[in-house]
């Protein structure tokens, strides 16, 4: 499929994610050659290969893998999909159960340890392998997965998997960086560090066979923290106009305290990831282009 042939899928992606026309801008000189970037890894490999894209919270990473697999990457006549790190929350009644027997915090989702992680493993392995399968979602608006009727079902082995979400790719922190805490949430809801402590264990043990599986390691990186916030901040203003009074959606207030689960993860990420990924896009630069 040439450029040309693929501009009415930019087009309807476009309006489909109401983004400014200027997104094109993007879509040309970033994500169209991040799309033959994959495709000359697809040749080196000569088998299929996962990528992983990671990304804070509201660095646009879904909307990335969305041009690359239904746009991009049939450019290249590669046939893509895209595997969410967020469709693999563990069940509502699982993370109360998890909170009663290990910290509370496990309540919400978001950290390392709220996770699926053996099913999340077995998807990818059977993509991989070009098995089908039939992959969970969760709904965010009622904070728990959807019912096995909604699921995914993917029949072909895909070329490229897309494997993405806030902290696909990250790593460990070493014991001695979990004793200060790093926001109000750990210093009053963790204060014994518990809680940040079995985060880290996890995400130094299972998470990491998973994340074995990827074989390049794509990084939209935010300026900071602050940023992060407020791009959270933006996707829920943006919901709550789309969807007054909708479940879920949640307030600038709440979208500051659910962020801090997420924090010292993301802090860390931004810090050490970018020496170790195969690329990394600048968010702020992204931006600025944009804007020209």
């Amino acid at each position: 499929m040439s450029s040309e042939a693929s501009a009415p899928c930019i087009d309807a992606l476009i309006a489909a994610g109401k983004l400014p026309d200027s997104y094109r801008i993007l879509v040309d000189a970033y994500w169209r050659p991040l799309a033959v970037k994959i495709a000359g890894w697809r040749r080196e490999k000569n088998r299929p290969i996962i990528v992983g894209v990671n990304g804070g919270q509201g660095s646009g990473k879904t909307t990335v893998c969305k041009f690359l697999e239904k746009c991009l990457l049939p450019e290249q006549g590669l046939a893509a999909v895209t595997v969410s790190l967020d469709d693999f929350y563990l069940p509502k009644t699982d993370r109360s159960e998890l909170a009663k027997n290990t910290h509370p915090l496990f309540a919400t989702r978001g950290a390392p340890g709220t996770h699926d992680v053996a099913e999340m493993g077995r998807i990818l392995k059977a993509l991989k392998a070009g098995v089908a399968v039939t992959m969970p979602v969760f709904d965010k608006s009622c904070d728990d997965r959807a019912p096995e009727s909604e699921w995914r079902r993917i029949e072909y082995g895909p070329d490229i998997i897309l494997f993405e979400g806030w902290c696909v790719g990250a790593a460990a922190q070493d014991e001695e960086a979990l004793t200060a805490p790093v926001n109000r949430l750990e210093r009053e809801e963790d204060a014994d560090g518990v809680w940040r402590a079995r985060v880290n264990e996890r995400l130094a043990s299972d998470y990491q066979t998973v994340f074995a599986l990827i074989d390049y390691l794509v990084m939209l990186r935010a300026p900071d923290m602050e940023t992060i916030l407020e791009n959270r901040r933006e996707q829920e203003r943006k919901l709550r106009e789309g969807r007054p009074g909708a479940e879920g959606v949640m307030s600038d207030g709440q979208v500051a305290r659910f962020v801090q689960f997420y924090e010292r993860l993301t802090r860390h990420m931004l810090a050490e990831m970018p020496a170790r990924a195969d690329l990394v896009f600048d968010l702020e630069e992204l931006r600025q282009r944009q804007g020209e």
